[in-house]
C-alpha cells in the first residue's frame, strides 16, 4: 500500500465517522436537530461528490448521494430536499451494493490465495508471490495473504519485503500469530537476532499456551546466532595467520587428493583429528567444505560402506569415525551438516551392525554423542532410518558384548522423545518386544545388568497409549515376564525384579489378554513376594496382584490357597500409602470372590480393627476398598455382631454423609452401613443416635 493509498484510507475512516454522527442526528426526536442534520447531510454528500475518485483499490465506502441532494445549475427546477427516511434508504441501499461487492471480491480474493498455495507447495515460490500480490489487488486487508506472501519471500530470501508484509497483516489483525512467526524468520535470516526474539517472544503475550513453539523458535536463534559468532572468530583466526587455523585448510586440500592409499588418507586424517582442538577449529572444518572432501572421497566412502577389502580398510574407517565426532560434538551446526548427506546417513546406520566390534563401538559413540543434547535427538530421528537403527541397537544388547552399554544409553534417551515413540508404534512389537522378551526368558549374570535399563526404556515407550495397548495384549510378553519373576527372585539377579515389577502393573493397569495360565502363577509367586525382606518388592508384589486378579478368577481363588489374606492383612497393619493402596484393592477383590477369604480374615483381624482404621484413612481408594471388604466379611457369622459398640456406624457414616467427595466411596459406605443394620438390627439404635437414617436418605439421592 503507498502513500496515496493511506491518505484514501484516512479520509476515508474520516467520513465514516461523519456520517455516524449525522445518522444519530436524523434519528433525533428533536425536529431542530433533524433540520440541521439534513443540511449537513447535503452539504457533505456535496462535498464528496467534488472530490476527484481514488485510484486506490482499497475496499472502501463512499456515500453515493442522491443527485438531488447536489447543488443543481440555476436553470434546473429545484426539488425539496431529501427527507431523513429518504437519506436512510438511500446510505442502506449504497451499503448494501457495497457489501456485496466486497463479498465478490474476498471470493476472488480467497481462490488466489488457494492458486498462491499450491504453487507455494511446488516451490514456484515466485509465482506464488505473483498470485498473492492478485489477491491483494482484491482484497487488501486479507492478513493471510500477506503472511502467505511473506512466506513466499522468506523462502526466496526477500526477507526486508517478508518483514513489510508482516506488518502490514499485523495492522489488518494485531493477534496475527503467523506474522509474528514469519517475522522472526525474516529477522533471522538478515541476522537481527535481537528483533527476531522479541518477534517469537510477542507470541507468548498472544497465546502463553504456545511456550512449547516459542521455545523451539528462540533456540533456533540461538544456534544461529552461535554459529555467526563461531565463524566471526574462526575467520579472524584464520586472517590472522594462525598456525592452528592454517593447518586445517592445509590438511583438507591434501585430502583432497584422489586414488591414494588407506594409511595416507587414513594419517591425513588422524592429524586433522589432532587439529580440530575446540570450536575455532570445528568451524574452520566446516567453512573449507570438510565434510565434503570426506563424503567426496571414493577411497573413503568405500571404507565406510564396508566394501572395501584393502588392507588398513577399518584403521581408515575408524579414523574418519572419530573425526566426525570430534568435529560435531557440542557443535550443532556441523551436527546438522553431516546428517545432510544422504551417503553419510545410510553408512552411519550400516555401520551399526558391522563385525568390527572396533568399528561398531565407533560408529555407536558418534550416534550416542548426537542423543545427548535435544538438538542432536531430534537431528537423528529426522534423518536416520530409525527401524534398521533400532534393529542393530536391540541385536547389540542381545549380543550382550561391551557395545550393549552405549546401544541402550542410546535407546534411553531417544525413548523419552515424542516423536520417536509415534514412528516407532507400527514396528514395536517387531523391533521392540522379541528381543526384549527373548531376554526375559534367559535371564542370566551377563544380562541382569543390562535388563534394568532395558525394562526401563520399554517403559518409557509405553507412555504412547498405542504403544501400551500392543505390549499389553502381547501373550509372549506375560510369559516371559511370570517366567522371569521367578528367576529373578533369586538373589543373584534381583537388580531386575523391582523394574520389572513396576513395568508388569503399568502395562496390566491398562489392559491383559486371557493368560489364566499364567496368571496364576504369576500371582502364585507375587505371594511369596509378600513375604520378601525387601519393602518396596512387597509393595510392587501387592501392586501387581491387585491389577492382575480382578481379572483373574481362576488366579484369585488360587492365591487364597496360598495365604494371601494372611500376608495382605499383615502389610494393611504395617501401614504405608502406595502398600496400603495396593493391599486393600487385592484383599476387596479376594473377598468379593471367597467366602473362605472373608471367614479368614474375620478370624485374623479381630472385630476388623485394621478395616476400621482403614476407614478413618485420608487416601480414598483405601477408604472405598476398605468399605467393599467390611461389607464382604458381613456375611460371616458372627461379624456383625462383633461390631456392636465400635465407631464402626459413626466412620460409614461419616463417608456417607460427604467426608469423601468421591461418589463411589458415598456408595459403598452406605451400602456397607445398610448391610451392617440389616444383618444385625441392633446397630439401628446407635444409627438412629447419629440422625443416620435422615443422613442415608438425603445422600442416596445425591449418589443416585
Amino acid at each position: 500500500m503507498d502513500l496515496c493509498e493511506s491518505e484514501d484510507l484516512e479520509k476515508f475512516l474520516t467520513n465514516v465517522d461523519r456520517i455516524s454522527d449525522l445518522v444519530k442526528e436524523l434519528n433525533s426526536s428533536d425536529s431542530a436537530t433533524q433540520k440541521k442534520a439534513v443540511e449537513k447531510a447535503g452539504c457533505l454528500v456535496a462535498s464528496l461528490e467534488a472530490e476527484k475518485p481514488s485510484k486506490s483499490h482499497i475496499n472502501r465506502t463512499v456515500i453515493n448521494p442522491n443527485p438531488s441532494c447536489v447543488s443543481k445549475p440555476v436553470n434546473e427546477t429545484s426539488v425539496p430536499s431529501e427527507s431523513p427516511e429518504n437519506f436512510m434508504k438511500a446510505l442502506e441501499k449504497d451499503a448494501e451494493e457495497r457489501r456485496k461487492a466486497r463479498q465478490v471480491k474476498e471470493k476472488q480474493a480467497n481462490a488466489l490465495k488457494e492458486k498462491g498455495n499450491k504453487a507455494f507447495a511446488l516451490g514456484d515460490y515466485e509465482l506464488a508471490v505473483k498470485v498473492y500480490t492478485e489477491g491483494l489487488e482484491q482484497l487488501r486487508n486479507m492478513p493471510a495473504l500477506y503472511t502467505n506472501r511473506a512466506q513466499a519471500f522468506i523462502k526466496l530470501k526477500k526477507y526486508k519485503e517478508a518483514i513489510i508484509d508482516c506488518e502490514w497483516a499485523l495492522k489488518c489483525n494485531d493477534s496475527c500469530i503467523k506474522a509474528y512467526v514469519h517475522m522472526g524468520r525474516a529477522h533471522l535470516g538478515l541476522k537481527n537476532f535481537t528483533e527476531s526474539r522479541l518477534c517469537y517472544e510477542k507470541i507468548l503475550e498472544i497465546a502463553p499456551e504456545r511456550e512449547t513453539l516459542v521455545k523451539a523458535y528462540l533456540t533456533q536463534v540461538d544456534l544461529e546466532e552461535k554459529k555467526v559468532l563461531q565463524e566471526e572468530a574462526a575467520l579472524r583466526e584464520l586472517t590472522d595467520g594462525k598456525e592452528e587455523a592454517l593447518a586445517i585448510p592445509e590438511l583438507l586440500t591434501k585430502l583432497n587428493r584422489p586414488n591414494e592409499h588407506n594409511l595416507y588418507y587414513c594419517g591425513g586424517v588422524v592429524l586433522l583429528t589432532q587439529a580440530v582442538i575446540d570450536s575455532t577449529g570445528q568451524t574452520l572444518f566446516r567453512l573449507n567444505s570438510g565434510f565434503s572432501v570426506i563424503a567426496g572421497n571414493n577411497t573413503i566412502r568405500s571404507c565406510l560402506a564396508q566394501i572395501s577389502k584393502e588392507l588398513h580398510s577399518e584403521e581408515l574407517c575408524l579414523s574418519v569415525l572419530r573425526l566426525w565426532i570430534m568435529v560435531c560434538r557440542g557443535n550443532e551446526e556441523n551436527q546438522q551438516v553431516l546428517l545432510q548427506c544422504l551417503s553419510t546417513r545410510e553408512q552411519i546406520v550400516q555401520l551399526l551392525s558391522t563385525t568390527s566390534l572396533a568399528v561398531k563401538q565407533e560408529c555407536l559413540n558418534l550416534v550416542s554423542m548426537y542423543c545427548q543434547t535435544q538438538h542432536g535427538r531430534r537431528l537423528v530421528i529426522e534423518n536416520l532410518d530409525l527401524l534398521r537403527m533400532v534393529e542393530f541397537l536391540m541385536d547389540c544388547i542381545c549380543k550382550e558384548d561391551n557395545s550393549g552399554t552405549t546401544a541402550l544409553a542410546i535407546l534411553e534417551n531417544l525413548a523419552g522423545e515424542t516423536k520417536f515413540r509415534i514412528q516407532s508404534r507400527e514396528s514395536f512389537t517387531k523391533v521392540f518386544s522379541p528381543p526384549f522378551e527373548h531376554l526375559l526368558e534367559n535371564v542370566a549374570a551377563s544380562s541382569q545388568d543390562l535388563l534394568p535399563c532395558l525394562i526401563s526404556v520399554i517403559g518409557a515407550m509405553s507412555v504412547d497409549e498405542v504403544i501400551i495397548n500392543k505390549l499389553a495384549s502381547r501373550e509372549e510378553f506375560w510369559k516371559s515376564s511370570f517366567c522371569a519373576m521367578e528367576r529373578c527372585a533369586s538373589c543373584e539377579y534381583r537388580r531386575v525384579l523391582y523394574p520389572l515389577l513396576g513395568l508388569m502393573i503399568n502395562i496390566a493397569s491398562h489392559q491383559i489378554p486371557d493368560i489364566q495360565e499364567y496368571s496364576i502363577v504369576g500371582c502364585r509367586r507375587c505371594v511369596t513376594l509378600l513375604s520378601d525382606p525387601d519393602g518396596g518388592i512387597i509393595t510392587r508384589a501387592a501392586g501387581l496382584l491387585s491389577v492382575v486378579l480382578p481379572k483373574s478368577s481362576a488366579a484369585t481363588q488360587e492365591v487364597g490357597q496360598h495365604g494371601v489374606v494372611k500376608k495382605l492383612l499383615k502389610i494393611l497393619k504395617r501401614g504405608g500409602q502406595t502398600s496400603s493402596r495396593y493391599s486393600i484393592k487385592a484383599l476387596a477383590v479376594c473377598t468379593a470372590s471367597s467366602q473362605q477369604a472373608c471367614e479368614e480374615l474375620v478370624k485374623l483381624d479381630k472385630r476388623l480393627v485394621t478395616m476400621r482404621k482403614l476407614l478413618g484413612s485420608s487416601d480414598d481408594l483405601v477408604v472405598g476398598n476398605a468399605a467393599l471388604c467390611l461389607g464382604h466379611c458381613l456375611a460371616v457369622q458372627g461379624a456383625a455382631a462383633s461390631l456392636l459398640g465400635t465407631d464402626c456406624i459413626m466412620l460409614l457414616l461419616s463417608h456417607v454423609a460427604g467426608k469423601s467427595k468421591r461418589v463411589d466411596v458415598q456408595q459403598n459406605a452406605a451400602i456397607t452401613l445398610g448391610k451392617l443394620c440389616r444383618v444385625e438390627p441392633r446397630h439401628m439404635v446407635k444409627l438412629r443416635e447419629l440422625n443416620g437414617v435422615e443422613i442415608l436418605h438425603s445422600s442416596m439421592k445425591v449418589i443416585t
